[in-house]
């Protein structure tokens, strides 16, 4: 079975989210993937099945648990299979493409709708002008991207709440955000393609604009450009590969 490292959303090696792709003849058994993926400790390891006629079964694991979506190992499989792929997955039928440098991945749009959760306690002192959720995440919008820059929230609290899982932004030279998801394993994720399905909708209303920048501005920070095409937002990053090799087990 071909691995590989490759970290994505980055035109630079060790920047960006670095992901485990995994190129299997058929598909595996799911525990063996968790124990690859707990192995591996990146924020993703994603598995996909190579020889099947059509599209290609995608599955992706943190460290801890299977998750339902994940942009930057779909940016980091795509890259190493290169070319245009269909992938079937929990969240349905996903297609990419990889082509000159860049990877564009659909995904389907996921707007946040309001709510009245209270993040006092997970982000102390901090002004929060709109909380949210998407699908499985916590959504808030911050005053400024300073606030989002230094923004040191209480993970042990935000671990308790319904998913664990929490999507910070602000306004930036588009907009700038960060993620943390303790509920699934990762403290902070570097950079989330997943949470752009979000932030992509939220922006392009507010600033009037179908096509953005995002800039996640964790430690190694990461570019997602974001295409809103009405319940569908397109994705595109780049990707660099640091290691490639063989699983003996």
């Amino acid at each position: 079975m071909r691995f590989f490292v490759v970290d994505a959303f980055t035109d630079q090696a060790f920047a960006g989210n670095s992901a485990g792709v995994v190129l299997l003849d058929e598909p595996a058994d799911p525990a063996w993937m968790q124990a690859v993926a707990a192995e591996m400790k990146h924020a993703e390891t994603a598995f996909v099945v190579t020889t099947q006629a059509g599209p290609k079964s995608l599955r992706w694991f943190t460290p801890a648990v299977e998750v339902a979506l994940c942009g930057h190992a779909t940016v980091a499989a795509t890259h190493v299979l290169g070319g245009e792929q269909t992938y079937t997955t929990k969240s349905g039928e996903l297609r990419a493409r990889a082509d000159d440098g860049w990877v564009e991945l659909d995904f389907p749009s996921d707007p946040p709708t309001p709510t009245d959760d209270d993040l006092s306690e997970i982000l102390p002192d901090v002004e929060i002008e709109y909380t949210g959720r998407g699908v499985e995440n916590l959504f808030a919008v911050l005053a400024d991207a300073e606030t989002v820059k230094n923004l040191e929230p209480d993970l042990a609290k935000l671990k308790t709440t319904w998913t664990g899982r929490l999507l910070v932004t602000a306004k930036g030279d588009d907009y700038v955000s960060r993620f943390f998801a303790p509920g699934v394993g990762i403290d902070e994720d570097p950079v989330t393609g997943s949470a752009h399905c979000i932030l992509s909708p939220y922006w392009s209303e507010k600033l009037h604009s179908k096509e953005l920048t995002g800039h996640q501005i964790s430690a190694r920070g990461g570019i997602v450009r974001t295409r809103q095409d009405g319940d569908r937002v397109h994705l595109a990053g780049q990707a660099v590969t640091i290691v490639s090799g063989e699983l003996h087990v």
